[in-house]
């Protein structure tokens, strides 16, 4: 056997254990269904502060083409978890948020964020409260 179709074979074999995992993982953290209803009510405000912040040219370079990536990510119609699964389905996309913007704060710091957010500020503190942001 060639060796790219070995590769190409353990690529496929590390993405679905990876994939295993994460669903694992999201069935036992599985989040409260009044946190998922907080988190869908700022979606809107959500998209347009990683719009914001992914062309904002005052950020790190790797914070913005991270903030791009997750937005396409968001965009394409295929999940990790498909969105049709109850509970789990849009949990991994909200993890997925939530590790962008951490790291986003870590690099750029959290009056950037706060800086783009469109929303109240209501909504600000319920998005921080759901991803930790301190």
């Amino acid at each position: 056997m060639a060796w790219w179709w070995q590769a190409l074979i353990g690529l496929a074999v590390g993405l679905l254990v990876i994939w295993a995992a994460l669903l694992v993982a999201l069935m036992v953290a599985k989040p409260g269904t009044a946190q998922l209803k907080e988190a869908l009510r700022l979606l809107p405000d959500l998209l347009r502060l990683l719009k914001r912040l992914a062309g904002d040219r005052t950020l790190p370079r790797g914070v913005r083409i991270r903030l791009g990536l997750l937005l396409a990510y968001l965009a394409v119609p295929f999940d990790v978890v498909p969105d049709f699964i109850p509970v789990l389905g849009y949990a991994d996309d909200a993890i997925i948020v939530t590790l962008v913007l951490r790291s986003t704060v870590r690099r750029a710091g959290l009056d950037a964020v706060r800086r783009h957010w469109p929303g109240s500020d209501d909504g600000f503190a319920a998005l921080s409260r759901l991803t930790g942001l301190r």
